[in-house]
């Protein structure tokens, strides 16, 4: 079957629709609330990146882990990755367009003290020639990741399966310091006096749970109701992809809690203010639904083998964990942009279907750019007959 037939030009449209209306209201809303407005783009673009930056490190992982497990479905984390450079252009307009919201701040004249460091880091000249190198850097690397693996299925040859396990490796040694630098530039940077040197680490966590549940949701519509990965993706790839967002929960929660704790123990001023803005007042119960739904939801429900080989089950667990992942980015940002109270309504709904409407038409326009399956890879045999054990 060919991947034109993967969505109906119905849910086209309604993809479209989504994007449209939620990019109208937002649109709207930049003239009635700007600082609002501008941190749900904040939330929804560094999603949006995150996604895409999360397929390219799923593929390069399995390249050098050796795995062949995934060739059946690698189609979908490839087209995620192909939409880097679109994902990185907005994540770089909507910084651009309020780069004081990242510069030192002049509450303090200007004297940065012991945080000179910081004050040479935000410089805005370096801080936007940073963000620039670090998107150019992923959607080149992961493009060319993503048009090796595709041209081999022209080709045939071998040698571009081995190739792109040095790519991989070179992808992977950038990820680690580019992706951890970034986080800080662009999230813990907007209240520039605080600082955890488990950010990074923190927010890779939180980007491979939800790149994990995108991949289960668009797997599992790709192969129902006859879809090209029919036949293709089964059981036995659903339970491992179920064993990882299982594992990843349990990891965001560990990261999650061993910040708040190192924290909370030593109990200093400068690394307190992040968590008492958010554990006291009305955001308390907004950072508990953020633990539910990015952890006690998945750990709970997916414990039992036969919940992790049930795609019902699965697809509902993944739409919680992206609730989650939406959650958390926004107890990151809104309390450093708006303050104590928490807000929601008719500006976030937008930014949700617009993001929405946006993901869908963006990978459906890359993963219909290809074959849905890798033919010529030599692991495809492998991973059709792959049994989990």
């Amino acid at each position: 079957m060919t991947t034109n037939a993967t969505v109906r030009p119905a849910q086209r449209r309604l993809q479209a629709q989504l994007m449209i209306a939620g990019g109208l209201v937002l649109a709207v809303g930049c003239g009635i609330a700007p600082t609002r407005i501008w941190s749900n783009l904040l939330v929804g673009t560094f999603f949006l990146l995150t996604l895409a930056l999360g397929g390219a490190l799923f593929v390069a992982l399995t390249y050098v882990s050796g795995g062949g497990w995934h060739v059946a479905f690698r189609r979908i984390p490839e087209a995620l990755a192909t939409m880097l450079p679109i994902a990185g252009g907005a994540m770089l307009l909507v910084l651009v367009g309020r780069m004081r919201q990242y510069g030192w701040h002049h509450d303090w004249h200007g004297d940065a003290g012991t945080f000179w460091f910081k004050e040479r880091w935000l410089t805005p000249s370096f801080w936007a020639l940073r963000a620039v190198l670090y998107v150019v850097l992923w959607s080149f690397l992961a493009g060319w990741l993503v048009a090796r693996s595709r041209r081999q299925d022209r080709a045939g040859s071998p040698s571009l399966a081995a190739g792109n396990v040095r790519i991989s490796a070179l992808f992977l040694a950038v990820y680690a310091v580019t992706f951890s630098l970034a986080s800080v530039d662009w999230m813990m940077a907007l209240e520039p006096m605080w600082f955890s040197t488990m950010w990074g680490v923190y927010n890779f966590s939180g980007m491979i749970q939800a790149t994990l549940a995108v991949v289960i949701i668009l797997a599992l519509f790709l192969r129902s109701n006859g879809g090209p990965l029919c036949g293709v993706f089964n059981d036995e790839h659903l339970h491992d992809l179920g064993k990882l967002l299982l594992g990843f929960s349990c990891f965001w929660m560990y990261i999650w809690f061993s910040q708040y704790m190192l924290i909370w123990y030593s109990n200093i001023p400068e690394e307190t203010s992040y968590f008492i803005a958010r554990t006291h007042g009305p955001w308390g119960p907004v950072v508990v639904g953020s633990i539910v739904l990015n952890w006690v939801v998945p750990f709970f429900v997916l414990l039992p083998k036969p919940a992790k080989r049930n795609g019902r089950v699965m697809m509902r667990v993944a739409v919680v964990v992206l609730l989650g992942r939406w959650v958390d980015l926004y107890v990151m940002v809104f309390p450093a942009t708006l303050g104590e109270t928490p807000v929601f309504g008719v500006w976030e709904v937008a930014a949700m279907c617009c993001l929405t409407g946006a993901t869908g038409l963006l990978f459906f326009r890359a993963f219909s750019a290809a074959a849905p399956v890798p033919e010529r890879d030599a692991y495809l045999a492998e991973s059709m007959h792959y049994h989990a054990g």
